[in-house]
């Protein structure tokens, strides 16, 4: 977790004692998810272990940092000590909210890849990941992530099981998975974390996520939860708006090459790896539905278009610097 105050100017040593104290405050609030002591001290290594300066985590190394003289301990208590991975997570969250509570906090909602070589982790498969830029073996995981002005954190996650897992039972049964567990997308597992969040009166304004996330029911629930939002979608997305003194109608496409240079507004997401991450962006306004009058016959319609994708057009635009990202993206609320 980050959280700006705590990078000021105080002595090292006080730093120190700041993030020694809290660590011992996480490690008292897990205590309660493990019935014996002896597991809750090899939760409390491990975490040690993962907050170590060693630059790989591999299981022997997080040991060794510790005392271990194996990795032992550590395995026992992923793999074979009984203790409930969701409560550790509403844990995390309720920590993470106390600290960085703000009612105009975005949850950012956003998938990640995690690069495997055999076929036997949860999960694992052949499928595109970001973090690779391609197509490969690898466990894809869904976050939400509590940003605010003072900070940013992880509050819930979700594995990615793809069909060819959900349906194989005996995959299923030999990596542990539950019973109940069935084949959802990532969207679904997003709405699902954006339900928990919301029930669990986690205070935010507004939901961010990129077109992966960006159409159908996603948008739907937090119209009803009268959240706003900034969603991605592909370049073939269809808007519609009536009532307005300008017509809004057409692909995300179509829509963004009718529009004029004077129109868009260059922002700065920050300096990516390969230079500045510079958007141009356009607010327009479409019929504003209530949402109870949001259903799919009207799913194109919000407040503004939002227009996510690349296109070929944008001669009139102003040139990019090398290395900038060209999209174009109408924030939508």
């Amino acid at each position: 977790m980050s959280r700006k105050s705590w990078s000021g100017y105080a002595p090292v040593e006080a730093t120190l004692e700041m993030l020694a104290s809290a660590l011992r405050d996480v490690k008292g609030r897990m205590r309660q998810l493990f019935a014996q002591e002896r597991t809750a001290s090899n939760a409390g290594l491990f975490l040690d272990g993962l907050l170590s300066d060693e630059p790989r985590k591999t299981g022997w190394m997080r040991s060794e940092v510790v005392g271990d003289p194996g990795p032992w301990r550590q395995q026992e208590l992923l793999g074979r000590d009984r203790w409930d991975a969701d409560a550790l997570r509403d844990v995390v969250c309720e920590y993470a909210v106390e600290h960085l509570h703000d009612d105009e906090a975005v949850l950012v909602i956003d998938e990640t890849g995690f690069l495997k070589q055999g076929k036997k982790s949860c999960g694992v498969a052949r499928q595109y990941t970001g973090s690779a830029g391609k197509i490969t073996n690898c466990q894809i995981g869904v976050f939400a992530t509590y940003a605010s002005r003072h900070g940013h954190a992880f509050i819930d996650r979700a594995l990615y099981l793809p069909k060819s897992w959900t349906d194989d039972p005996l995959r299923l049964k030999a990596t542990s998975v539950p019973k109940d567990a069935g084949f959802a997308t990532k969207p679904q597992l997003a709405a699902l974390m954006i339900a928990r969040a919301a029930a669990a009166g986690v205070p935010f304004r507004w939901v961010a996520a990129d077109s992966v996330y960006g159409v159908g029911d996603i948008e739907r629930d937090l119209r009803h939860l009268g959240k706003g939002y900034v969603l991605g979608v592909g370049s073939t997305h269809v808007f519609r708006s009536w009532g307005r003194k300008r017509l809004v109608a057409g692909t995300a496409a179509e829509i963004a090459n009718t529009l004029e240079p004077s129109d868009w507004k260059r922002l700065s997401a920050g300096e990516g790896t390969k230079g500045p991450r510079l958007h141009d962006w356009c607010y327009l306004e479409l019929a504003d539905l209530d949402a109870d009058e949001y259903n799919e016959a009207n799913q194109a319609c919000g407040r503004a278009v939002c227009c996510y994708g690349r296109t070929s057009k944008m001669e009139n635009l102003p040139t990019l610097p090398p290395g900038a990202r060209r999209e174009l993206r109408l924030k939508r609320w």
